[in-house]
């Protein structure tokens, strides 16, 4: 079968002027062009065009993509089941907000407030979602299951005064690694003890079984993983790094 740039446009859900733009990098060549100048796409086209409307999905650039897309030794089926289960994820935490809102909304019919331990909640249940969806895959790797499944079932039984002690630890690990790198200190002097020890007491309340070799574990990891050097180093850089080292000399 074959198809008119207009019919493959509508069917895709992109522009014409997108896919001649594709067909003059060389990402995607009509399978033929007409006389009259018009371009046409057959089945090998169309596939194509799935992988880079895929590929687009999950933020890789153009230039990216025409690399992934001539690389044979791609395995592109493991990159599906990762797309599969981001979309789940982002589906589970749709499922949780319009539930949220729901509620709201027939507490409004009410006249009534939704209670605050229900926004809590709901919101304790949106937290632990989103984590499964940005790091449970290299969690349940690298813990296991039965180690993050119980972290998650801590953190929505979490009280109300655990998550303020949680978000507090959370808040002066960071100003504590802002403030001691830009004084350039040193994550084995006593700045770095205290950090650690925040740092320890903040895992815990995560609900991690904790032993000192995950520690250390997540310290590599806060140097390896852009991730969490994105998250740690957004006002100062170095935070991260300076986390790392002062939990591979304290933590034994």
């Amino acid at each position: 079968m074959e198809y008119s740039i207009q019919t493959l446009a509508k069917l895709s859900g992109v522009t014409t002027r997108t896919l001649r733009w594709y067909d003059q990098i060389g990402l995607l060549k009509p399978s033929r062009v007409a006389d009259s100048g018009y371009r046409y796409y057959g089945p090998a086209e169309v596939d194509r065009l799935q992988h880079i409307l895929f590929f687009r999905e999950l933020g890789v650039e153009l230039s990216q993509v025409k690399t992934y897309l001539e690389d044979s030794s791609l395995d592109r089926l493991a990159l599906l089941r990762t797309h599969l289960v981001d979309l789940e994820g982002e589906r589970e935490k749709l499922e949780r907000l319009i539930q949220s809102v729901q509620e709201n909304i027939r507490a409004e019919e009410r006249k009534d407030a939704m209670s605050d331990e229900k926004k809590f909640e709901a919101f304790k249940a949106q937290m632990v979602d989103e984590n499964e969806r940005k790091y449970g895959k290299e969690s349940r790797e690298k813990y296991g299951d039965e180690a993050v499944d119980h972290s998650q079932k801590a953190m929505k039984n979490m009280s109300r005064e655990d998550y303020e002690r949680w978000t507090d630890l959370e808040r002066a690990i960071l100003e504590g690694l802002e403030q001691a790198v830009q004084a350039g200190l040193s994550p084995e002097g006593p700045e770095g003890e205290t950090i650690v020890s925040r740092h320890k007491e903040w895992l815990i309340l995560s609900g991690l079984k904790y032993q000192p070799q995950i520690h250390r574990g997540l310290g590599q990891m806060y140097n390896m993983d852009e991730r969490f050097t994105a998250y740690y180093d957004r006002n100062v850089p170095g935070c991260a790094r300076f986390l790392g080292d002062a939990i591979r000399f304290w933590v034994k």
